[in-house]
């Protein structure tokens, strides 16, 4: 795949209109709250530029990390960019800020609904041309990225899981 400016990057159109999706769920419970049985996992890259989290979460969940909106969060923010929320481990609250684009699976099991992103960011162009056939290539595999099936629970609220029960099989 070329890529210099003569070539349409459809590959970055749709991760932006999918993000822009979380972006809107977000920002609708933000007014109103959560409807129903709806609540999210996020699942988000901890090492990702921007991505503001205790450093004992850094270190307990090195690479990745879902946290789930349901029942006890608060100061629920999303913007352009980011994602704030604040989320209580260990009976202490912890205000989360994380990347939109740190985000690589959404999704609302209320619904059956999940989103899954392919991390693309500061690759070299190589890198990128690799990541987006591998995001054209759905072999129908259900395989989780890269560290997706991580299963590890803090004491507290916070909750880590893994999504292997919410894919389609």
């Amino acid at each position: 795949m070329k890529n210099d400016d003569t070539t349409l990057r459809y590959d970055k159109m749709v991760e932006s209109a999918l993000r822009g999706v979380v972006r809107q769920a977000i920002s609708e419970v933000q007014e109103k709250g959560l409807p129903g049985d709806h609540h999210f996992y996020i699942t988000f890259m901890t090492d990702f530029p921007g991505v503001q989290i205790p450093d004992y979460l850094r270190e307990r969940y090195p690479g990745e990390m879902t946290i789930v909106l349901q029942y006890q969060f608060e100061n629920l923010t999303v913007d352009e960019t980011n994602i704030g929320v604040t989320l209580s481990f260990n009976n202490i609250p912890e205000r989360l800020i994380v990347p939109i684009s740190a985000v690589t699976i959404f999704a609302d099991p209320s619904v059956n609904f999940a989103l899954q992103f392919q991390p693309l960011g500061e690759f070299s162009d190589h890198e990128e041309e690799a990541l987006a056939a591998l995001a054209l290539d759905e072999d129908g595999d259900d395989e989780p990225p890269k560290g997706g099936k991580k299963s590890k629970k803090t004491e507290g609220s916070g909750e880590v899981i893994s999504l292997d029960k919410f894919r389609k099989k």
